[in-house]
């Protein structure tokens, strides 16, 4: 199974990087509400399980947010890896634009 692994840098301390990931699921559910669905989010300390939907299939993974870096990593379905190019690439512009 394929994997997204991915770290973005940010110097804007863990606290203040957390408040603005704690915004990232309202924001994808309005960007991308018409390519995603079921869009979920359950927090543990400085941990996020996320999961959601696109095109028929079901991404998962988990985000730590992290002093100078926030670091996403999960599993991707077989299906879907032939995208995993594009999903990191997604994910990684959009968390750059939050953590600016």
């Amino acid at each position: 199974m394929a994997e997204i692994r991915l770290a973005v840098e940010h110097d804007l301390g863990r606290e203040q990087a957390r408040l603005r990931v704690e915004r990232f699921i309202d924001e994808v559910r309005r960007e991308y509400g018409d390519r995603i669905s079921d869009v979920r989010g359950q927090w543990s300390a400085d941990l996020l399980e996320f999961s959601f939907i696109a095109s028929g299939l079901t991404i998962r993974g988990a985000l730590t947010v992290e002093e100078q870096h926030v670091r996403i990593i999960g599993p991707l379905p077989l299906a879907a890896s032939f995208f995993r190019g594009m999903i990191e690439q997604t994910m990684r512009q959009e968390l750059e634009k939050l953590l600016r």
